[in-house]
């Protein structure tokens, strides 16, 4: 299997950033994989919030009714579909940039000398 279809499937099914960290694009595989953590948290937040709600409206009333719990949905639903939306997005640029990316592995090139007036001598 070629190796950058290795790339996408990781990106895919584990995280996004991990097929760029695998064809040696450590930083921005490191920042992707660190945006999509910070995602994962929010949303784990979230529905931390909207359990405490929901918890919180069974013991005022002893019961859920479907009219609380539409409520409460419609309360969290936008920021729900925003991290949603922002998860998909990453994980769509993570797996095309995997797949896409044609450059040699490694951030940096070896053995490439310098630009001028940076380093060289004379």
């Amino acid at each position: 299997m070629r190796e950058n279809i290795k790339a996408a499937l990781l990106s895919a099914l584990v995280l996004p950033g991990v097929g760029q960290i695998y064809r040696g694009r450590k930083l921005k595989g490191g920042i992707l994989v660190l945006l999509v953590s910070i995602l994962l948290l929010a949303v784990v937040i979230l529905l931390a919030f909207a359990l405490r709600d929901f918890i919180h409206a069974v013991r005022l009333s002893g019961n859920m009714d479907a009219v609380h719990s539409a409520e409460i949905l419609r309360t969290w639903a936008p920021a729900a579909l925003w991290l949603g939306g922002a998860f998909f997005c990453l994980w769509l640029y993570g797996v095309a940039d995997a797949l896409l990316d044609t450059g040699k592995r490694g951030d940096a090139t070896e053995g490439e000398s310098p630009p001028e007036g940076l380093g060289g001598g004379r």
